[in-house]
């Protein structure tokens, strides 16, 4: 860990700031997938209804990371990381409120908003204060804590549904909200944003990625993000579910206590990719990077799909979640080498939240697809989706470079 200490106090904390709200969004999102089950039969949900509520969440999160990533290089990322906080903490908690599937669907779609910004801002206020040669690590290192973030939603699933109800679990939500206190005190704005600032570019920044030499990027980046999103929900909003529907409907059969445990070991393999892709992407590249972790990830889903064993799931989960999640640590340092300071927040908030709003269907046709045939031909319908992904590196070039105040577009 020498790398992390090298860095400036005031970057670590920069990055402890997008650390913590990345992982209490993945806390607060996934609640929803680990209840998802439970909520099936409390508001007597089909498959695709359920699924769709997932969607809703992805759709409003990609709105919402478009909107804060313009908000971020407008206001800078430190006001936008805790009003994301904000947004998100307080519509988990008003979930545990909801009386009907309209309410819940509402409440949902307003997490989301919030959800979208954490992301954004977050990537670029540790995009642009970590030294060059350790950026990818320090954004896988940020990554990370989504799995974190998911395996203590399982945890507090398992030790507050079978006592307490759903509801209390969503009522822990709230929690976020302290920590945008916590980064309104200890975080100091990006010294990149500030240099940029009263110099921004004449156009506005979402005119500007569609502009000039950006736009290729732009398109690229987009598709890469929806394909390898779309998997990513595809996949994980419906695990928990596959794991604990009876047999009868589907799933596995698991009890909530061995669901959450199942959970909690494909996180593992989840947070050792996020970190892992880091150090390969500084060491061979962006571009070998992602295409390897992408390619990866399609064999291991078709494989997760195929195995019905509580022990052989628990060993091939980790290994997906390892390459089909980590390939995410690269987004953020892609997109950050690829645009100026002036547009920078605005292009990682479109790119990447576009490939949610794309992605927000896969929920409801994963769950319309396994009602038809089963969770396995549904999981290895990902698959092919994930092989579009890694064909957006045929025109991408490789794009480790200097992070500056550049503000040309």
């Amino acid at each position: 860990m020498t790398w992390f200490w090298s860095a400036p106090a005031s970057a670590r904390r920069a990055l402890l700031g997008a650390w913590l709200g990345w992982l209490l969004d993945a806390f607060d999102v996934m609640l929803y997938a680990l209840l998802l089950g439970t909520l099936i039969t409390e508001f007597s949900l089909s498959k695709p209804m359920a699924g769709l509520l997932g969607s809703v969440t992805l759709a409003a999160s990609g709105l919402g990371g478009v909107g804060f990533g313009l908000f971020a290089d407008r206001y800078g990322r430190r006001p936008a990381l805790i009003t994301s906080l904000l947004v998100y903490s307080c519509f988990t908690f008003a979930c545990g409120l909801a009386t009907s599937v309209g309410q819940l669907a509402l409440f949902r779609f307003l997490l989301g908003l919030g959800m979208g910004g954490a992301w954004t801002s977050g990537g670029a206020l540790v995009s642009e204060t970590w030294p060059d040669a350790h950026r990818a690590k320090a954004l896988g290192l940020m990554q990370s804590a989504w799995s974190i973030g998911y395996a203590l939603a399982a945890v507090a699933v398992a030790m507050l549904l079978p006592r307490f109800g759903w509801r209390a679990v969503f009522f822990l939500g709230i929690v976020p909200a302290l920590v945008a206190v916590w980064v309104q005190r200890n975080i100091d704005e990006s010294p990149v944003w500030l240099a940029s600032k009263g110099t921004q570019a004449a156009v506005s920044p979402l005119r500007a990625i569609f502009g000039g030499r950006f736009v290729r990027y732009t398109l690229l980046l987009t598709m890469l993000s929806v394909t390898t999103i779309f998997v990513y929900w595809g996949l994980n909003l419906w695990v928990p579910a596959y794991l604990s529907l009876p047999i009868g409907q589907g799933g596995i059969g698991l009890s909530t206590s061995m669901m959450s445990a199942v959970v909690v070991i494909i996180q593992v393999g989840t947070f050792l990719g996020y970190v892992s892709f880091g150090f390969i992407a500084d060491a061979i590249g962006r571009r070998r990077s992602f295409v390897m972790f992408i390619l990866l990830a399609a064999v291991t889903t078709v494989a997760f799909g195929s195995v019905r064993h509580p022990v052989a799931l628990a060993i091939l989960g980790p290994v997906t979640s390892f390459f089909g999640s980590g390939l995410f640590s690269g987004f953020g340092a892609v997109a950050a080498e690829l645009y100026p300071t002036a547009i920078r927040a605005t292009a990682q908030g479109f790119t990447f939240n576009m490939g949610r709003i794309g992605s927000a269907f896969a929920p409801f046709l994963v769950g319309s697809f396994a009602e038809r045939h089963g969770f396995g031909p549904a999981f290895a319908m990902l698959a092919i989706v994930l092989a579009l992904g890694a064909s957006t590196w045929i025109w991408l070039p490789e794009t480790r470079r200097v992070v500056a105040a550049d503000i040309s577009v």
